[in-house]
């Protein structure tokens, strides 16, 4: 009898014991605050022309579906959002004044205007087949030289010395450097970008190099580098509407011709929230 009454005792007190635990960890998790996330970087993170539009600064062409919102609610963080598009490694200097010793989620996407690549595949089209025209792929690689190449590799210690000011901003953050995704499948298309074959595949091979550039400095810098090539493979430019993550000259989905649409920003936040 003295038996079950001490382990009635004890079951009593384990039971008052973990409502203690439970309700104290309610009351930490009621007042944690949510997460602040800064995003940074260029018209791949801003996200022009993909409604709804945000009006608070025109100039940047912001969306407030680019995937620093649709990460930003998913995670259920505070956003200051300064993407803009038309940003080059230098202006950074100026959005890192949004960074503090309480910033917790940094992201940035930068380079595409500093090696030019959006010019760079403007200067590629050709309305006719071969041999009708020139190939920009001849013209930026003679001489045994690859412009772009060059371009990416001069641009390393700028990056480095980018991000590392990043974490000296934000040096209690999770800072990611988000890449640039398959714009152009193999052999491109056509009748989406009129580009001939080989030159299309001259631009994606520059994506990739500059994509492994920047993720080799963020590697460095003690950052983490966010892949969306793999996931964004099958959603190049040459998808069908309902399926592409990027649009070609003539849009099919609200946004920018060559940019992000409003499923390839979701995308691009999936993969970041799955990078964490």
């Amino acid at each position: 009898m003295r038996r079950a009454r001490r382990w009635a005792s004890g079951l009593a007190a384990a039971v008052l014991a973990t409502g203690v635990i439970t309700a104290q960890a309610f009351a930490d998790n009621a007042s944690a605050e949510p997460a602040r996330y800064a995003a940074l970087g260029d018209s791949a993170a801003a996200g022009p022309l993909v409604p709804p539009i945000d009006w608070s600064d025109p100039f940047c062409a912001r969306s407030l579906a680019n995937y620093p919102h649709v990460l930003a609610e998913s995670l259920g963080a505070t956003l200051t959002d300064v993407s803009c598009s038309g940003a080059v490694t230098p202006d950074l200097a100026k959005q890192y004044n949004v960074l503090n010793q309480n910033t917790d989620i940094v992201t940035i996407t930068i380079g595409g205007n500093d090696v030019g690549l959006v010019q760079a595949a403007l200067g590629c089209l050709n309305l006719f087949p071969e041999p009708i025209g020139f190939s920009c792929a001849d013209r930026m690689t003679s001489g045994g030289r690859d412009q772009l190449a060059e371009k990416i590799e001069s641009l390393r210690p700028v990056w480095t010395n980018a991000f590392a000011e990043a974490k000296r901003n934000a040096p209690n953050a999770e800072i990611y450097i988000v890449g640039y995704g398959t714009y152009l499948p193999k052999g491109g298309c056509p009748t989406q970008i009129p580009m001939w074959a080989r030159d299309s595949d001259y631009i994606q091979a520059s994506i990739s190099k500059m994509n492994d550039a920047l993720e080799a400095v963020a590697t460095s810098a003690g950052v983490t580098f966010v892949d969306l090539e793999p996931s964004t493979v099958d959603h190049t430019v040459c998808a069908p509407p309902n399926k592409r993550f990027y649009e070609p000259l003539l849009p099919g989905n609200p946004a920018a011709p060559l940019h992000p649409n409003a499923a390839g920003m979701a995308n691009a936040a999936k993969v970041i929230a799955g990078a964490r």
